[in-house]
């Protein structure tokens, strides 16, 4: 590390004042500064001593998706194997699905990060303020709530739309009010429907999909929307292969572990919950949106699987829950501490809601293949309403004590 301190030293006096590319000083320091703690401290004023800073909080997310990640690019391989039926085996050609999956997944994930950095840089120079570093944890979620057969060209134009729209038009990191990744995920869902939803976007094969014997392109959520009404989907569902699991237990099983077609990241709730493990151990995810939003799907899946007006209603809550992007919204996305509510009632109310409202949608509108992302969106913009009405009843029962004692 010596040698690249070395070589931030002999390049800073370029870009400090007076130097040759001093307009680009923001842009140099915010790469020192991910590498090294900068080298500034506060002078004036109240502040909090804490060796954390946004840079170290946005890193911890990354490692906390490292295991989604990983699985995302196995399974996106897995997926093309078993399509075209070689090595459909969960074990056999492990590291060929690996590096299937990682040709096809790594560039999407270059993409969010060159486009998206790009224009943080880019704005940095012209306001001529630091580099936000929110999108260190934006261009990996951007990626992993894409399928695997998304053009390049749609993750750039996506990841343009949320930078420019989705943030840095409220102000930049910290002032946003909706999730960025969620905003280029809609982005592509409305301006491009076809590339986001259906049964052919999932699962890469080289050969024409058309002609692959037995293929079948649909998630379980596309399955249980489509089940014959009085069927049981836990014994009808099936894989990409068109091979039935089963039974409820072996539906639940794939759909806990994540070999089943969807988002490049969003299918394995086991991996999923490794990240919330580390989040939680680490004091960056809120354990209260992340038990509401559990508690209010919960709530939501036992109402419908007790109507049981139609086969989806009919679906297992716990498949239900485990199902499409709950688990992933509920602990990457939800808990974005910017466009989430601030107080602590108010995020178990934002939580409640996000996850009750999630499955609502899933199962009444047939427009949208998951609900989870409207229901998020929608309590990203209704979280400053639910933080100010919490603190203004905080406020009433205050003054009514203090009117009390006095």
């Amino acid at each position: 590390m010596k040698f690249l301190l070395n070589i931030f030293d002999n390049l800073r006096p370029n870009f400090e004042k007076g130097g040759k590319f001093e307009k680009y000083y923001k842009g140099f320091e915010a790469i020192e500064t991910f590498a090294f703690t900068p080298g500034h401290v506060t002078h004036d004023g109240t502040h909090v001593k804490d060796a954390i800073d946004l840079k170290r909080t946005m890193f911890f997310v990354i490692i906390a998706l490292v295991p989604c990640l990983l699985f995302g690019m196995w399974n996106t391989g897995h997926q093309h194997f078993l399509a075209i039926g070689e090595m459909t085996g969960l074990t056999e050609g492990f590291m060929d699905k690996f590096i299937f999956g990682a040709i096809r997944v790594l560039p999407i994930v270059v993409v969010s990060y060159g486009v998206g950095l790009g224009i943080e840089f880019l704005f940095a120079i012209i306001k001529n303020h630091s580099v936000n570093e929110g999108y260190l944890v934006s261009g990996m979620l951007i990626p992993l709530v894409l399928p695997s057969e998304i053009p390049l060209w749609m993750v750039a134009v996506a990841t343009i739309f949320a930078v420019v729209i989705g943030k840095e038009v409220f102000g930049g990191t910290g002032m946003n009010i909706l999730n960025p990744a969620l905003t280029a995920r809609a982005f592509l869902f409305f301006a491009y429907p076809t590339k986001m939803s259906g049964n052919m976007v999932w699962i890469p094969t080289e050969a024409d999909k058309a002609t692959v014997d037995g293929y079948t392109g649909e998630t379980l959520l596309s399955q249980a929307y489509n089940a014959a009404p009085g069927s049981d989907f836990g014994t009808v569902a099936y894989d990409s292969a068109g091979q039935q699991f089963g039974s409820i237990a072996d539906t639940m099983w794939a759909s806990f572990w994540g070999w089943i077609p969807g988002s490049i990241g969003e299918t394995s709730v086991f991996a999923i919950l490794l990240g919330a493990a580390f989040l939680l151990f680490t004091g960056i995810g809120s354990w209260r949106i992340m038990l509401s939003f559990l508690i209010g799907g919960a709530a939501m899946s036992f109402i419908f699987n007790a109507w049981g007006a139609n086969t989806f209603m009919s679906v297992h809550p716990l498949q239900q829950l485990m199902m499409g992007s709950f688990m992933f919204g509920m602990v990457f996305m939800a808990t974005d501490p910017v466009s989430a509510a601030q107080t602590n009632m108010g995020k178990w109310i934002y939580g409640f809601f996000a996850g009750f409202l999630g499955i609502m949608i899933r199962v009444f509108n047939p427009a949208y293949p998951e609900g989870i992302m409207m229901a998020i969106l929608f309590m990203n913009v209704m979280a400053p309403l639910i933080d100010h009405y919490v603190v203004e009843a905080n406020v009433k029962r205050r003054l009514k004590r203090a009117t009390v004692a006095a």
